[in-house]
């Protein structure tokens, strides 16, 4: 008869979503992953499928809440222009911890193999903040708050491009001055 589970598994894969997001999938050793999960090898392989279904799982939970923390905070704004600024800020607020879903396409891009997978993983939670950008977007412009001239689609993926360079900046050095004027900026260039 199978022992039953001495850990919480949605603790261990907050766990090593941590472990993930700091070093990657490559440098991430089972050893890293299983102290800091607080769980023994075997439960690592029985309860996850190994290091790679593990991978896959921790990017699936991380893309899910930050979809919904992005979202929430997008749709918190009084205006749509405001929840945008509060989106940013959010970003720069958050820029200095290492971004899961940025470091997947740093690490297997878009067509390496078992990159499929985190496509689709990445693309379920990007299509849940396409639509929120784009309602936002479509709301500011219909209210004046920002230029009709720019195309609403090409200003979502504008402000993708942005929070992944603030996340960028941030890992790269920036300082939390400069991040704050990136943000400033980008909404100037909306407008």
């Amino acid at each position: 008869m199978a022992r039953p589970k001495q850990f919480d598994p949605d603790e261990a894969l907050d766990a090593a979503v941590a472990v993930f997001r700091e070093h990657g999938y490559a440098a991430s050793s089972a050893e890293m992953l299983t102290a800091s999960m607080g769980i023994g090898k075997q439960s690592l392989y029985s309860t996850y499928g190994g290091k790679w279904p593990l991978y896959c799982a921790a990017l699936q939970r991380y893309a899910e809440q930050e979809t919904s923390r992005h979202i929430e905070t997008l749709k918190g704004g009084r205006t749509a222009l405001e929840g945008l600024e509060r989106l940013l800020k959010r970003v720069v607020n958050e820029a200095h911890l290492p971004c899961l879903g940025v470091g997947s396409v740093q690490e297997f891009g878009m067509d390496s193999e078992g990159s499929a997978t985190l496509v689709e993983i990445r693309e379920a939670g990007g299509r849940a903040m396409q639509a929120a950008l784009l309602e936002r977007i479509r709301d500011a412009q219909s209210r004046g708050e920002m230029s009709v001239e720019v195309e609403a689609k090409h200003a979502v993926a504008f402000v993708f491009s942005q929070i992944a360079s603030l996340r960028l900046a941030a890992r790269g050095g920036a300082s939390d001055t400069e991040l704050r004027a990136l943000a400033r900026l980008s909404l100037q260039a909306l407008r």
